[in-house]
């Protein structure tokens, strides 16, 4: 027995080690240290001594209506193991698998070593707009349901938490049908709010985070466009009951925060971590995770586009990794694609009508024979996803999504992980399909996998 329980214990350490990140990747499909698609949608991450726990929601059915909140943990940001689900759905409640659970966060409250659960607690047509909380002695619960009802008796859809410096804690929340957006204390135990600090009228945001900086505060948020992005906004003000500033945006507008709903932010020494969510609603259990560094190095906080990027959380610091760019219009066309020139293109130019005939094949693309990030930068000028195809060597295809950019003068990228031989390779896009893909800008090789 024993030898069976040290050998099953290896099993488990070598699949975890094979599964081992180093890098965060926007928009990649993130696996956790079981090599399963990490399910934690609008979540929130709570830290607990060393550890980090991201509670999100599980939509491995695709549906809006609730199976699980998630609760995952790790030490580095990067490699998260999964945990037994926080709160599950129980029925007759509001919490039952015909209602809708989301954008779940935890506080601790020092008070009673508890740990406090808050989310959007809704019927299936979004019809209830309450706040829902749960109550656990330990981070990953399991979590004891304790009601859902409206705050103050107004409604609250999207909302967020903020847990200030002195341990008061705050509801943020879209209401009054997603008009106005409010700012309220908890009581003493997280269980409700008691009074509401302040109002943002018609400002019809969702999406809330809050980060304290330099003893001032700022709101991050989206608007509200249903699951389609919108430029993100943030807003500043020296304590959470006054006056904020104008609305500004957090990545260039045409961008649509590049394609992505704020959902958590959090601090990382001067600056923070930028959590979103890439939404799909045909198929919701594959949402993208867009996390990226927020900086304020301008002196407004800005994010910065990483394709691929370490964090050393002892600096509060952050590193893009290096790559090596191939430009689209350098590669060798077949079929009926085609060059195309626009300012708004790396170098001007880019290839268009790639699949259905059309492929680019890029030669000499170094590799390291170990797995690497590749990032492709498109234009999708569609109002939906496109998708290319991607070999190596002449090998199998990788079939890689194309999220609409909002224009045919946005790009974007999107990650692939090719396994690169040592040396010198081929990379073709396009073969082998009977759809367009996005108008291809570039490729990028990064030297990790």
């Amino acid at each position: 027995m024993v030898a069976l329980l040290l050998c099953s214990a290896l099993v488990f350490l070598l699949a975890a080690l094979a599964h081992a990140e180093s890098v965060i990747v926007p928009g990649a499909a993130w696996t956790d240290t079981y090599g399963n698609v990490i399910q934690a949608h609008g979540g929130g991450i709570l830290k607990v001594g060393n550890t980090y726990y991201w509670h999100g929601e599980d939509k491995t059915t695709n549906s809006a209506e609730f199976r699980a909140v998630s609760c995952y943990s790790s030490t580095d940001l990067v490699n998260w193991e999964r945990n037994a689900d926080a709160l599950t759905p129980q029925s007759g409640t509001m919490i039952s698998t015909s209602n809708i659970v989301e954008r779940p966060k935890v506080l601790y409250n020092s008070n009673n070593k508890e740990y406090v659960m808050w989310f959007h607690s809704d019927s299936s047509n979004y019809g209830a707009a309450m706040v829902g909380v749960a109550i656990a002695s330990s981070p990953c619960g399991p979590y004891s349901y304790k009601g859902s009802w409206q705050p103050l008796g107004a409604q609250s859809r999207d909302m967020g938490v903020f847990q200030d410096d002195d341990g008061t804690a705050y509801l943020l929340y879209a209401s009054d049908n997603n008009q106005n957006f409010k700012i309220s204390r908890m009581d003493s135990n997280y269980y409700n709010v008691t009074t509401q600090v302040n109002v943002l009228n018609g400002a019809t945001l969702e999406a809330p985070g809050i980060v304290k900086r330099n003893g001032a505060y700022y709101l991050f948020a989206s608007h509200t466009s249903g699951w389609a992005p919108n430029p993100n906004k943030w807003f500043r003000a020296s304590s959470l009951s006054g006056n904020w500033t104008s609305q500004e945006d957090i990545a260039p507008e045409n961008t649509r925060t590049y394609y992505s709903q704020n959902n958590f932010d959090l601090p990382l020494g001067s600056n923070a971590i930028y959590m979103g969510d890439r939404w799909r609603p045909s198929l919701l259990g594959s949402s993208r995770y867009i996390w990226l560094p927020l900086s304020w190095s301008s002196g407004s906080p800005q994010l910065v586009w990483v394709d691929v990027w370490s964090v050393n959380l002892a600096a509060g610091t952050y590193s893009a990794a290096s790559g090596t760019t191939y430009e689209a219009e350098s590669g060798t066309l077949g079929g009926n694609a085609t060059i195309l020139s626009d300012s708004s293109y790396s170098g001007g130019k880019a290839v268009g009508y790639l699949g259905n005939g059309g492929t680019v094949t890029f030669d000499n693309v170094q590799g390291n024979g170990k797995g690497q990030w590749v990032s492709l930068y498109y234009g999708n000028g569609d109002s939906s996803y496109r998708n290319v195809t991607v070999s190596v060597n002449g090998g199998a295809a990788a079939l890689v999504d194309q999220p609409d950019t909002g224009g045919g003068h946005v790009i974007l990228s999107v990650p692939v992980k090719l396994n690169l031989k040592s040396g010198s390779n081929t990379i073709t896009l396009g073969s082998g399909q009977s759809n367009y893909a996005g108008d291809l800008d570039k490729i990028i090789v990064y030297n990790v996998g």
